[in-house]
């Protein structure tokens, strides 16, 4: 695997069974492909569907049934299909249980930067300012580092803010981090990693938990 497929499958753990759970655009999509099916969830996605199911095999693409992405999706059995007015109203009434987003950049402080890059043309900020503040749980996944090799963890993000302390936990190629009010809790370290790795490329200081575990994502 990648180290998006390993991101995706560690943050399949944060799901538990009757949740219901948005997946942002980007590499959240992909968390769908490893949901146990032990699990009984159902996945709501912010253009009017509640049920995603896998991504599709070749032989069952259907070009209209699509996730907010503009992937092409399945739909589970007893999926629903409604407007999007209707879909930022289960969001906002706090409906959803969690949310995994993706980030370009997360604060020791919570504060998740997700939507733009200044000077880069968009599409628009999409539902993720929505939810960050209308799901119960929000965990960020992404890389550690970017293409520079430079932390996206950051005392304070530079990029703006799509909500400013929402972010619950972060879960990375490399670790697995809660926001807490004392600051950033290290809870697990990525097989090949140590803790002393991990501090190196994160910018805050950390707070190292007491039995911090060493997982094979």
């Amino acid at each position: 695997m990648n180290s998006r497929e390993k991101i995706a499958r560690r943050a399949e753990k944060e799901i538990e069974a009757g949740f219901y759970v948005n997946l942002g655009i980007g590499m959240p999509t992909m968390v769908a492909n490893y949901i146990s099916e032990h699990k009984s969830v159902v996945l709501q996605s912010e253009n009017g569907l509640l049920g995603i199911g896998p991504y599709p095999k070749e032989s069952d693409v259907d070009p209209d049934l699509i996730n907010a992405g503009k992937e092409t999706v399945t739909a589970i059995k007893g999926a629903s299909y409604f407007d999007s007015a209707e879909s930022f109203a289960m969001i906002r009434g706090g409906h959803v249980d969690i949310a995994i987003l993706g980030g370009m950049e997360v604060s020791e402080k919570g504060d998740l930067a997700n939507w733009m890059i200044p000077g880069k043309m968009i599409k628009g900020m999409g539902g993720a300012m929505d939810l960050v503040h209308g799901a119960k749980k929000i965990i960020v996944i992404m890389e550690h580092v970017n293409k520079r090799g430079e932390s996206k963890i950051l005392k304070a993000c530079s990029l703006p803010l799509t909500g400013k302390g929402v972010v619950h936990r972060i879960i990375t190629d490399r670790a697995v981090l809660d926001v807490t009010e004392q600051g950033l809790k290290l809870q697990e370290v990525a097989a090949g990693y140590t803790i002393k790795d991990i501090q190196a490329c994160t910018e805050p200081d950390l707070i190292i938990a007491e039995n911090v575990r060493t997982e094979a994502y």
